[in-house]
């Protein structure tokens, strides 16, 4: 639930000062709104554009709900009024995502000829969930990520099931650089047994999109007990993994695949060890530096003739 502010007698309340906290404190109260004020903040976390540009009354008809349903969101959050719980938004979209939707036009005028429009299709929702990722609000918060990663004295990594590949691939590729780093699996009733070493100090990475695994939900309450900052790459800021978090990636997964799609999850990985090794110390270069010559000597590739 939100704690009301206290202000001073000489200072009004102060409201979040940005996309990110106005988008945290949504989550975390989440669960212990009531049904109306729920549809208002599921509105406003997945519809930021909207929030920005439309007025109160177009977006509280397509919530579902009335004008001063969104009014008291915005109060309970500690704003002033409504426009200034706007502003936050427009700021926010104005700093905006790169544009790769032109690309994706290209895209489909080179294609226009055929008629394999799912091919086109899967092409459009790669491009728009991409442009979603890079935005300047993220910008700061993969800064932010990848101080706490190398703070740590270890990481744990955690994804099950369709998030799976993620973990692993954060968990691969990051030992190459960090050997503190451990993908938990879970196998055979063991997530506790994994989880133990993990205490203050230390940080979980977990992944995970709607239906959420029971798995995941039980590493970060695990971990939360025990001290361990998270950091959580999900779908939507009213997952049930957010509250808690440290640090939250919401990230798009939008596909005319069967299966949520990873592409944006597994290219935030990417950002995210490229800034730890970037602004990490030398032996992290030396990690990888001695890894490649360890494999190489084991013949581990194979040599092009």
């Amino acid at each position: 639930m939100l704690e009301p502010q206290t202000p001073t007698p000489d200072s009004p309340p102060e409201a979040p000062a940005g996309l990110d906290a106005v988008n945290q404190q949504l989550a975390e109260a989440y669960p212990e709104l009531s049904p109306q004020l729920k549809l208002a903040a599921g509105y406003v976390l997945e519809h930021p554009v909207e929030i920005a540009f439309q007025s109160i009354r177009k977006s509280a008809a397509a919530a579902k709900v009335t004008p001063s349903t969104l009014m008291r969101l915005a109060k309970r959050l500690e704003f002033e009024s409504y426009e200034q719980f706007r502003e936050v938004f427009q700021s926010a979209v104005q700093a905006g995502p790169v544009e790769l939707s032109g690309r994706a036009s290209q895209l489909r005028s080179l294609a226009s000829q055929t008629d394999d429009q799912v091919f086109l299709d899967v092409g459009d929702a790669a491009f728009d969930n991409i442009g979603r990722l890079f935005t300047a609000d993220n910008q700061k918060k993969v800064r932010e990520a990848a101080k706490l990663l190398l703070g740590a004295r270890k990481v744990a990594v955690v994804g099950f099931r369709d998030t799976f590949a993620c973990a692993y691939h954060f968990a691969y590729v990051g030992r190459i650089a960090m050997p503190d780093v451990h993908l938990i699996r879970g196998l055979e009733g063991g997530l506790l047994t994994e989880l133990a070493p993990f205490g203050e100090g230390d940080v979980v990475i977990a992944f995970g999109f709607e239906p959420y695994c029971a798995e995941t939900m039980r590493a970060l309450e695990i971990t939360r007990a025990n001290g361990v900052s998270a950091i959580v790459v999900t779908d939507t800021m009213r997952s049930p993994l957010v509250p808690g978090a440290s640090i939250t990636f919401p990230v798009a997964n939008a596909t005319p695949h069967f299966f949520p799609s990873i592409l944006s999850a597994i290219t935030l990985i990417e950002v995210l060890l490229a800034e730890c090794v970037a602004f990490g110390p030398d032996d992290l270069v030396d990690n990888v530096a001695r890894f490649e010559s360890r494999m190489r000597e084991m013949g581990a590739y194979v040599e092009q003739a």
